[in-house]
């Protein structure tokens, strides 16, 4: 009974909040990439054009550093909710190395996107090269603001992991920052075929 309990107690997953900030972003992103589609639509030469300026690869390692990093939060999670009290040390430890692993992979997309900006902004790119680096630029630095919040915050649940600060039944907070990562995660799958691959 108490395990029923607990899991009416944790569903939906985290704070009622993060998916009100979900639904918005969500809709935010929408939007963007509804009108970058219909943009692309009307200047399809110039975009495909453009595109080739981008850094694919780059592209590619930062959607694999995302896509482990929110599989490292997933494994911190569940090491806290499968936690035996008893253990609670140990278990803490254990989780809070996965939070810092996926808060390390974070702060590497962070360093790889920002030598694709120094690189096109050296070449002289800027928000009125174009419409398509109007669009790429107002996505992937929106993403990037996103991205460098969601390590702030991973850095936060990794000190409170590593402390103690959670358990089976109180860990709300945990959940809390891991929807937001993997909002994060989620808007870069679409983003990154969306504008470096789609042609």
């Amino acid at each position: 009974m108490s395990e029923i309990l607990v899991d009416k107690k944790n569903y939906p997953p985290g704070d009622f909040a993060i998916w009100i900030i979900v639904y918005v972003e969500l809709l935010t992103f929408g939007l963007l990439f509804v009108g970058y589609a219909y943009s692309r639509r009307v200047n399809l030469q110039m975009f495909n054009d453009s595109q080739l300026l981008l850094n694919q690869t780059i592209g590619f390692i930062n959607t694999l550093i995302l896509i482990t990093s929110s599989y490292l939060i997933v494994r911190g999670v569940e090491t806290i909710k499968t936690m035996q009290l008893h253990h609670r040390h140990e278990v803490s430890i254990r989780a809070s190395k996965w939070l810092l692993g996926a808060m390390m992979l974070g702060s590497i997309f962070l360093v790889l996107k920002l030598s694709e900006f120094s690189h096109l902004f050296a070449q002289g790119i800027t928000l009125s090269t174009n419409t398509f680096f109007m669009f790429y630029l107002l996505l992937t630095m929106f993403h990037f603001m996103h991205v460098t919040l969601g390590v702030v915050i991973l850095y936060n649940l990794y000190r409170k992991t590593k402390n103690q600060g959670y358990t089976p039944i109180d860990c709300r907070g945990l959940e809390t920052g891991a929807i937001y990562w993997h909002l994060v995660d989620l808007l870069w799958i679409v983003l990154f075929p969306l504008i470096y691959i789609m042609r």
